[in-house]
Protein backbone atom coordinates (compact mmCIF):
# COMPACT_ATOMS: atom_id res chain seq x y z
CA UNK A 1 0.00 0.00 0.00
CA UNK A 2 1.48 3.32 -0.97
CA UNK A 3 1.97 6.00 1.50
CA UNK A 4 1.28 8.85 -0.56
CA UNK A 5 -1.98 7.34 -2.52
CA UNK A 6 -3.21 6.83 1.48
CA UNK A 7 -2.54 10.05 2.24
CA UNK A 8 -4.06 11.55 -0.94
CA UNK A 9 -7.58 9.66 -0.05
CA UNK A 10 -7.36 10.63 3.59
CA UNK A 11 -6.96 14.42 2.12
CA UNK A 12 -9.66 14.39 0.18
CA UNK A 13 -11.51 12.91 2.67
CA UNK A 14 -10.84 15.03 5.15
CA UNK A 15 -13.69 18.15 4.76
CA UNK A 16 -16.40 15.30 4.50
CA UNK A 17 -15.35 13.82 7.56
CA UNK A 18 -15.28 17.24 9.05
CA UNK A 19 -18.79 18.28 7.82
CA UNK A 20 -20.44 15.32 9.10
CA UNK A 21 -18.11 15.80 12.78
CA UNK A 22 -19.83 19.81 12.60
CA UNK A 23 -23.11 17.90 11.88
CA UNK A 24 -22.87 15.40 14.55
CA UNK A 25 -21.75 17.62 17.45
CA UNK A 26 -24.29 20.16 16.60
CA UNK A 27 -27.35 17.22 16.94
CA UNK A 28 -25.54 15.97 20.07
CA UNK A 29 -25.65 19.22 21.75
CA UNK A 30 -29.13 20.32 20.72
CA UNK A 31 -30.78 17.35 20.47
CA UNK A 32 -33.14 17.69 23.40
CA UNK A 33 -34.80 21.32 21.39
CA UNK A 34 -35.27 19.78 18.21
CA UNK A 35 -38.87 18.45 17.53
CA UNK A 36 -39.38 14.81 17.21
CA UNK A 37 -39.85 15.35 13.58
CA UNK A 38 -37.61 18.16 11.81
CA UNK A 39 -38.78 19.97 8.76
CA UNK A 40 -36.27 18.50 6.29
CA UNK A 41 -37.41 19.35 3.06
CA UNK A 42 -38.67 22.96 2.05
CA UNK A 43 -40.81 24.49 -1.34
CA UNK A 44 -39.94 27.73 -2.79
CA UNK A 45 -41.22 30.06 -0.55
CA UNK A 46 -38.67 28.48 2.38
CA UNK A 47 -41.78 26.31 3.77
CA UNK A 48 -41.31 23.07 5.11
CA UNK A 49 -43.26 20.42 2.97
CA UNK A 50 -41.97 17.66 4.39
CA UNK A 51 -40.42 16.00 7.79
CA UNK A 52 -37.84 13.22 9.06
CA UNK A 53 -37.50 11.69 12.20
CA UNK A 54 -34.41 12.60 14.14
CA UNK A 55 -33.10 9.32 13.41
CA UNK A 56 -33.41 9.63 9.74
CA UNK A 57 -31.89 13.02 9.62
CA UNK A 58 -28.86 11.04 11.12
CA UNK A 59 -28.59 8.33 8.89
CA UNK A 60 -28.96 10.80 5.51
CA UNK A 61 -26.48 13.09 6.84
CA UNK A 62 -24.22 10.18 7.50
CA UNK A 63 -24.50 8.28 3.99
CA UNK A 64 -24.46 11.98 1.99
CA UNK A 65 -21.37 13.00 3.49
CA UNK A 66 -19.61 9.49 3.87
CA UNK A 67 -20.84 8.17 1.05
CA UNK A 68 -19.66 11.24 -0.94
CA UNK A 69 -16.26 11.19 0.49
CA UNK A 70 -15.99 7.99 -0.16
CA UNK A 71 -16.14 8.55 -3.93
CA UNK A 72 -13.48 11.93 -3.79
CA UNK A 73 -10.59 9.35 -1.40
CA UNK A 74 -11.18 6.74 -4.18
CA UNK A 75 -10.66 9.01 -6.79
CA UNK A 76 -7.82 10.49 -5.11
CA UNK A 77 -6.02 7.15 -3.97
CA UNK A 78 -6.76 5.29 -7.78
CA UNK A 79 -7.54 7.99 -9.94
CA UNK A 80 -5.54 9.22 -13.14
CA UNK A 81 -5.44 12.39 -11.83
CA UNK A 82 -2.21 14.23 -11.86
CA UNK A 83 -1.34 18.41 -12.17
CA UNK A 84 -4.10 20.14 -12.32
CA UNK A 85 -6.64 17.90 -12.80
CA UNK A 86 -5.55 16.45 -9.89
CA UNK A 87 -5.59 19.64 -7.68
CA UNK A 88 -9.12 20.69 -8.94
CA UNK A 89 -10.57 17.41 -8.31
CA UNK A 90 -9.77 17.47 -4.85
CA UNK A 91 -10.47 21.25 -4.38
CA UNK A 92 -13.87 20.36 -6.04
CA UNK A 93 -14.61 18.16 -3.40
CA UNK A 94 -13.65 20.42 -0.94
CA UNK A 95 -16.54 22.66 -2.15
CA UNK A 96 -19.20 19.78 -2.50
CA UNK A 97 -18.12 18.77 0.96
CA UNK A 98 -19.03 22.44 2.43
CA UNK A 99 -21.96 23.00 0.54
CA UNK A 100 -23.76 19.98 1.37
CA UNK A 101 -22.44 20.32 5.12
CA UNK A 102 -23.63 24.29 5.18
CA UNK A 103 -27.18 22.81 3.95
CA UNK A 104 -27.26 20.04 6.32
CA UNK A 105 -25.97 21.99 9.01
CA UNK A 106 -28.59 24.73 8.87
CA UNK A 107 -31.22 22.27 8.60
CA UNK A 108 -30.47 21.15 12.12
CA UNK A 109 -29.57 24.90 13.54
CA UNK A 110 -33.61 26.34 11.73
CA UNK A 111 -35.53 23.23 13.53
CA UNK A 112 -33.92 24.11 17.11
CA UNK A 113 -37.01 25.17 19.50
CA UNK A 114 -39.19 24.53 17.01
CA UNK A 115 -42.81 24.35 18.65
CA UNK A 116 -44.40 21.22 17.99
CA UNK A 117 -47.82 19.93 16.75
CA UNK A 118 -49.70 16.75 18.11
CA UNK A 119 -47.81 14.88 15.56
CA UNK A 120 -44.69 15.42 16.89
CA UNK A 121 -43.68 17.58 13.95
CA UNK A 122 -41.69 21.06 14.19
CA UNK A 123 -44.07 24.18 13.20
CA UNK A 124 -42.94 27.65 12.61
CA UNK A 125 -40.12 26.77 10.58
CA UNK A 126 -38.87 28.05 7.38
CA UNK A 127 -35.78 28.15 5.41
CA UNK A 128 -34.68 31.11 4.16
CA UNK A 129 -33.13 30.93 0.13
CA UNK A 130 -30.77 33.34 0.90
CA UNK A 131 -28.96 30.30 2.67
CA UNK A 132 -28.25 28.90 -0.84
CA UNK A 133 -26.14 31.84 -1.72
CA UNK A 134 -24.52 31.42 1.63
CA UNK A 135 -23.88 27.61 0.77
CA UNK A 136 -22.47 28.37 -2.93
CA UNK A 137 -20.49 31.37 -1.16
CA UNK A 138 -19.18 28.54 1.44
CA UNK A 139 -18.55 25.95 -1.39
CA UNK A 140 -16.28 28.75 -3.12
CA UNK A 141 -13.85 29.50 -0.33
CA UNK A 142 -13.74 25.49 0.15
CA UNK A 143 -12.81 25.32 -3.34
CA UNK A 144 -9.91 27.68 -2.52
CA UNK A 145 -8.84 25.90 0.46
CA UNK A 146 -9.17 22.67 -1.59
CA UNK A 147 -6.88 24.07 -4.17
CA UNK A 148 -4.24 24.86 -1.98
CA UNK A 149 -4.46 21.66 0.04
CA UNK A 150 -3.85 19.87 -2.65
CA UNK A 151 -0.51 22.29 -3.74
CA UNK A 152 1.10 21.52 -0.72
CA UNK A 153 -0.10 17.80 0.30
CA UNK A 154 1.25 14.83 -1.80
CA UNK A 155 0.67 14.74 -5.40
CA UNK A 156 0.67 11.92 -7.64
CA UNK A 157 3.40 10.91 -9.91
CA UNK A 158 3.31 11.58 -13.37
CA UNK A 159 2.14 8.96 -15.35
CA UNK A 160 2.79 8.33 -18.67
CA UNK A 161 0.89 9.48 -21.40
CA UNK A 162 -1.56 6.76 -22.62
CA UNK A 163 -3.29 9.15 -25.27
CA UNK A 164 -3.40 8.67 -28.48
CA UNK A 165 0.51 9.46 -29.97
CA UNK A 166 -0.60 9.57 -33.61
CA UNK A 167 1.22 6.28 -34.79
CA UNK A 168 -1.99 3.75 -34.24
CA UNK A 169 -3.36 1.65 -36.41
CA UNK A 170 -4.71 2.58 -40.02
CA UNK A 171 -7.60 0.74 -41.94
CA UNK A 172 -6.41 0.36 -45.91
CA UNK A 173 -8.56 2.51 -48.18
CA UNK A 174 -8.45 3.08 -51.92
CA UNK A 175 -8.33 6.40 -53.72
CA UNK A 176 -11.96 7.99 -53.90
CA UNK A 177 -12.96 5.15 -50.93
CA UNK A 178 -15.47 5.79 -48.58
CA UNK A 179 -16.15 4.56 -45.13
CA UNK A 180 -17.63 4.28 -42.13
CA UNK A 181 -18.36 2.25 -38.55
CA UNK A 182 -21.02 2.52 -36.24
CA UNK A 183 -21.31 0.45 -33.33
CA UNK A 184 -23.83 0.19 -30.24
CA UNK A 185 -22.72 1.76 -26.94
CA UNK A 186 -25.33 0.31 -25.08
CA UNK A 187 -25.34 -0.60 -21.24
CA UNK A 188 -28.16 -2.92 -19.20
CA UNK A 189 -28.51 -0.68 -16.67
CA UNK A 190 -28.89 2.91 -18.61
CA UNK A 191 -32.29 1.04 -19.91
CA UNK A 192 -33.33 0.24 -16.52
CA UNK A 193 -32.12 3.69 -14.93
CA UNK A 194 -34.25 5.57 -17.67
CA UNK A 195 -37.55 3.31 -16.51
CA UNK A 196 -36.63 4.23 -12.82
CA UNK A 197 -36.52 7.98 -13.50
CA UNK A 198 -39.75 7.55 -15.17
CA UNK A 199 -41.76 5.83 -13.08
CA UNK A 200 -40.67 8.43 -10.39
CA UNK A 201 -42.23 11.11 -12.27
CA UNK A 202 -45.57 8.86 -13.20
CA UNK A 203 -45.54 8.57 -9.38
CA UNK A 204 -45.13 11.98 -8.30
CA UNK A 205 -47.55 13.36 -11.15
CA UNK A 206 -50.37 11.42 -9.34
CA UNK A 207 -49.18 11.82 -5.72
CA UNK A 208 -47.59 15.25 -5.86
CA UNK A 209 -47.41 18.37 -7.90
CA UNK A 210 -46.74 18.61 -11.42
CA UNK A 211 -43.92 20.65 -10.79
CA UNK A 212 -42.48 18.65 -8.57
CA UNK A 213 -43.17 15.86 -11.51
CA UNK A 214 -41.84 17.34 -14.46
CA UNK A 215 -38.01 17.56 -14.05
CA UNK A 216 -37.99 13.56 -13.50
CA UNK A 217 -40.40 13.26 -16.54
CA UNK A 218 -37.94 15.36 -18.73
CA UNK A 219 -34.85 13.61 -17.13
CA UNK A 220 -36.18 10.27 -17.99
CA UNK A 221 -37.79 10.83 -21.59
CA UNK A 222 -33.65 12.06 -22.33
CA UNK A 223 -32.07 8.99 -20.45
CA UNK A 224 -34.97 6.62 -22.37
CA UNK A 225 -33.63 8.57 -26.17
CA UNK A 226 -30.40 8.34 -25.07
CA UNK A 227 -30.96 4.60 -23.68
CA UNK A 228 -29.15 2.68 -26.32
CA UNK A 229 -26.38 5.46 -27.68
CA UNK A 230 -24.73 4.77 -30.94
CA UNK A 231 -21.06 5.67 -31.85
CA UNK A 232 -20.15 6.71 -35.65
CA UNK A 233 -16.77 6.99 -37.19
CA UNK A 234 -17.29 8.85 -40.76
CA UNK A 235 -15.79 11.90 -42.42
CA UNK A 236 -17.56 13.99 -39.89
CA UNK A 237 -15.54 13.03 -37.44
CA UNK A 238 -16.59 10.82 -34.44
CA UNK A 239 -20.66 11.27 -33.30
CA UNK A 240 -22.43 9.44 -30.27
CA UNK A 241 -26.37 9.82 -30.58
CA UNK A 242 -29.46 8.18 -29.34
CA UNK A 243 -32.17 7.57 -31.08
CA UNK A 244 -33.53 10.83 -31.68
CA UNK A 245 -31.07 13.89 -33.13
CA UNK A 246 -30.78 15.52 -30.11
CA UNK A 247 -29.04 15.49 -28.03
CA UNK A 248 -25.88 14.25 -29.54
CA UNK A 249 -21.99 14.65 -29.14
CA UNK A 250 -20.44 15.44 -32.30
CA UNK A 251 -16.72 15.77 -32.58
CA UNK A 252 -15.28 17.26 -35.91
CA UNK A 253 -12.79 15.86 -37.85
CA UNK A 254 -10.89 18.90 -38.14
CA UNK A 255 -10.33 18.76 -35.04
CA UNK A 256 -9.24 15.22 -34.00
CA UNK A 257 -5.33 15.02 -34.27
CA UNK A 258 -5.41 11.10 -33.95
CA UNK A 259 -7.24 8.15 -32.28
CA UNK A 260 -6.35 5.09 -30.15
CA UNK A 261 -8.01 2.13 -28.41
CA UNK A 262 -7.85 1.01 -24.65
CA UNK A 263 -9.44 0.46 -21.82
CA UNK A 264 -11.05 2.91 -20.22
CA UNK A 265 -12.59 2.90 -16.24
CA UNK A 266 -14.72 5.77 -16.27
CA UNK A 267 -15.04 5.99 -12.01
CA UNK A 268 -10.79 6.26 -11.92
CA UNK A 269 -10.23 8.70 -15.08
CA UNK A 270 -13.62 10.56 -15.47
CA UNK A 271 -15.14 10.17 -11.67
CA UNK A 272 -18.27 8.44 -12.58
CA UNK A 273 -20.52 7.19 -16.03
CA UNK A 274 -22.47 9.49 -18.31
CA UNK A 275 -21.17 12.74 -20.36
CA UNK A 276 -18.08 14.06 -18.60
CA UNK A 277 -15.84 16.99 -18.10
CA UNK A 278 -12.91 16.89 -16.86
CA UNK A 279 -9.34 19.01 -16.90
CA UNK A 280 -8.02 18.06 -19.94
CA UNK A 281 -10.17 15.81 -20.83
CA UNK A 282 -14.50 14.96 -21.70
CA UNK A 283 -16.24 11.61 -22.55
CA UNK A 284 -18.88 9.64 -22.82
CA UNK A 285 -18.78 6.88 -19.91
CA UNK A 286 -21.41 4.27 -20.40
CA UNK A 287 -19.51 0.92 -19.35
CA UNK A 288 -16.04 0.45 -18.12
CA UNK A 289 -13.83 -1.24 -21.15
CA UNK A 290 -12.75 -0.49 -24.38
CA UNK A 291 -12.86 2.72 -26.34
CA UNK A 292 -12.11 5.34 -28.16
CA UNK A 293 -9.37 8.00 -26.94
CA UNK A 294 -8.99 10.75 -29.70
CA UNK A 295 -6.60 13.22 -28.93
CA UNK A 296 -8.02 16.71 -30.39
CA UNK A 297 -5.83 19.88 -31.54
CA UNK A 298 -6.22 21.80 -28.60
CA UNK A 299 -4.24 19.34 -26.94
CA UNK A 300 -7.92 17.89 -24.40
CA UNK A 301 -8.56 14.16 -25.10
CA UNK A 302 -12.13 13.08 -26.09
CA UNK A 303 -12.89 9.31 -25.35
CA UNK A 304 -16.43 7.23 -25.47
CA UNK A 305 -16.77 3.23 -24.44
CA UNK A 306 -17.65 1.11 -27.12
CA UNK A 307 -17.28 -2.65 -28.65
CA UNK A 308 -14.91 -3.12 -31.03
CA UNK A 309 -13.12 0.52 -30.65
CA UNK A 310 -9.59 -0.41 -32.37
CA UNK A 311 -11.40 -1.00 -35.41
CA UNK A 312 -13.21 2.68 -34.91
CA UNK A 313 -9.92 4.35 -34.43
CA UNK A 314 -7.94 2.87 -36.93
CA UNK A 315 -10.58 3.90 -39.16
CA UNK A 316 -10.80 7.51 -37.26
CA UNK A 317 -6.93 7.65 -38.44
CA UNK A 318 -7.38 7.18 -41.72
CA UNK A 319 -10.09 9.46 -42.04
CA UNK A 320 -7.61 11.85 -40.77
CA UNK A 321 -4.62 10.92 -42.63
CA UNK A 322 -7.06 11.26 -45.78
CA UNK A 323 -8.19 14.93 -44.79
CA UNK A 324 -4.09 15.38 -44.38
CA UNK A 325 -3.36 14.70 -47.73
CA UNK A 326 -6.59 16.65 -49.41
CA UNK A 327 -5.34 20.14 -47.29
Amino acid sequence: MNRKSVARASLAALPFLLALAVCLLLFADRRDRLPDQVASHFVGNGRADDYAGQGSYLVVTTVVLLGTGLLWAVMAWIGKFTGRAYRMTLAFGYAVAAFLGYLLTVTLLINVDAPEDAQGRGQDVSFPMWHMAVALGVGAVAYGLGHLAAALGPAPEPVEDDGPAGKGERISLRAGEVAGWARSAGSWWLPLTALLVLGGGVLLLFTATWPAALPALVLGLLMATFARPYVTVDRRGITVSGLLPWPRVRVPLDRIEAASSRDISPLTEYGGWGYRIRPGRTGVMIRSGEGIVARLASGRDFAVTVDDSATGAALLNTLIDQRRTDH
